[in-house]
């Protein structure tokens, strides 16, 4: 705190970005990263981390240029600013990368991530699965007398939320695709 009682810093919807590159508070981000779609880029871009010791919290991959043979690769991480500039630079400078966007920083982003769950139950668990699968908008895929499977498409504390819900109705199984994401408005990422 500065003597006007005023925290240090500011959220991402200001205007002005207060934060040292230097602090210790760790951000998460959502990069996007351009790549040619050949062998072996998805495993030198994931090296990069590994061998650094940066960890990913969210990965996916698919090809979005035929003709030009390129993949998008959307990284969710977590670290430091300096450390978050570091991923954004050394990215930058791989060969087969064409373009890095860390789309936290640049503005609004849409991102959204597709969730499958396999929930057993019986008697009021499964009404009440089936309740909260209304609430949450989620499609029943495939159902058994012994369990449902649902899909879910939304933000990630979205389904970080229904997941919370369900683990005590009978969730025994969960497989998650990852975030995928895209900058508001007219401009690309």
């Amino acid at each position: 705190m500065t003597a006007l009682n005023i925290k240090k810093g500011s959220s991402k919807h200001s205007a002005y970005d207060l934060r040292t590159p230097f602090s210790d508070h760790e951000e998460t981000h959502t990069l996007a990263v351009l790549v040619d779609n050949e062998s072996g880029v998805l495993a030198r871009v994931i090296g990069l981390f590994s061998g650094r010791g940066y960890n990913i919290d969210s990965l996916t991959v698919a090809e979005v240029d035929h003709e030009g043979h390129r993949s998008r690769i959307t990284i969710v991480t977590t670290g430091t600013p300096q450390v978050i500039n570091q991923i954004k630079a050394q990215l930058g400078r791989m060969v087969p990368v064409h373009d890095v966007h860390d789309l936290t920083a640049e503005g609004a982003s849409v991102e959204r991530e597709l969730a499958l769950f396999k929930v057993a139950g019986k008697g009021e668990a499964r009404v009440e699965a089936l309740r909260l699968a209304d609430i949450f908008r989620a499609n029943v895929v495939d159902s058994t007398l012994e369990s449902f499977v649902f899909e879910i498409t939304g933000t990630p504390q979205k389904i970080d939320a229904f997941a919370e819900l369900m683990y005590p109705l009978g969730l025994i199984e969960l497989a998650r695709t990852g975030v995928a994401a895209l900058a508001r408005g007219g401009g690309g990422a």
